[in-house]
């Protein structure tokens, strides 16, 4: 059995937001099974600007599954055909010699493109800044058991804190919703005591910014968790709705008071 692959691409060229962008195809030879996704990509770069072409601009840092730079919808899949598995950790042993391969970049009117795969995904960091901080007590650090945490709470906090916002949710969701990353980052403080002071404060006002930056709404179509590479839980959105309520029904915008504990 062959351990190389030669496989067509069919990769989207955009040159900035403004320009219509379109499919240009590509053959990939000779790519061996081991490389990785981004890999092949390198190569077939390589290739073109060795005949003076332009190279295929995409995202990338990291190549672990950690920092959530890398996104591509693979043959209308975000990052792939493989569950849980980041564009970076995706390897081409998932495909077969003569292939077709469809590359887009992860679409969603939030996620303006920057050039061709890349796209700006900016409105994620304005989201977070929008949580603030937490509010800790200055000096020493604390005992580590000095503030007890349920273990149920710790590991779904945990579970939550995996998310990194690689907007897979986004493109996934026929509404380009942000829930899915919204709901993991409030989670993962929602549930310890060091994000109760700001809790509902937090919840409001990232939501408020999630809305000023167009993303769509939820609808509970679970395309975000299945596209998730880190397998973060649709409980979390649920999580999330009911702390904004309690936000909602407990805020006082004459005084900026309220949605406290």
């Amino acid at each position: 059995m062959s351990n190389t692959l030669t496989i067509t691409l069919h990769v989207w060229r955009q040159k900035n937001a403004q320009d219509p962008g379109g499919f240009v195809e590509y053959s990939a030879k000779d790519i061996s099974t081991e490389m990785s996704f981004l890999e092949m990509l390198d190569v077939v770069n390589e290739n073109l600007i060795h005949k003076g072409e332009e190279p295929i601009t995409f995202d990338h840092d990291c190549r672990e599954g950690i920092c959530g730079q890398c996104g591509l919808v693979i043959n209308g899949r975000p990052h792939g055909p493989r569950e849980r598995t980041t564009t970076c950790q995706l390897h081409m042993r998932s495909f077969r010699d003569g292939d077709d391969i469809v590359i887009e970049p992860f679409r969603a009117k939030a996620f303006p493109v920057i050039k061709d795969l890349m796209v700006d995904r900016s409105a994620f960091d304005r989201i977070i800044s929008a949580g603030g901080f937490i509010s800790v007590p200055t000096g020493c650090a604390p005992d580590g058991n000095a503030i007890p945490v349920p273990k149920e709470n710790a590991d779904l906090a945990m579970d939550a804190a995996a998310c990194i916002g690689c907007a897979a949710c986004v493109a996934a969701c026929p509404n380009a919703s942000a829930m899915l990353f919204m709901a993991a980052k409030i989670s993962q403080l929602a549930l310890l005591p060091q994000g109760q002071p700001e809790r509902y404060t937090r919840v409001r006002d990232m939501l408020t910014q999630m809305d000023a930056e167009a993303f769509g709404t939820c609808t509970n179509h679970g395309e975000c968790e299945a596209a998730c590479p880190k397998s973060i839980k649709l409980e979390n959105i649920a999580r999330m709705n009911r702390d904004f309520i309690k936000a909602s029904l407990t805020y006082r915008p004459d005084t900026g008071l309220g949605g406290g504990a």
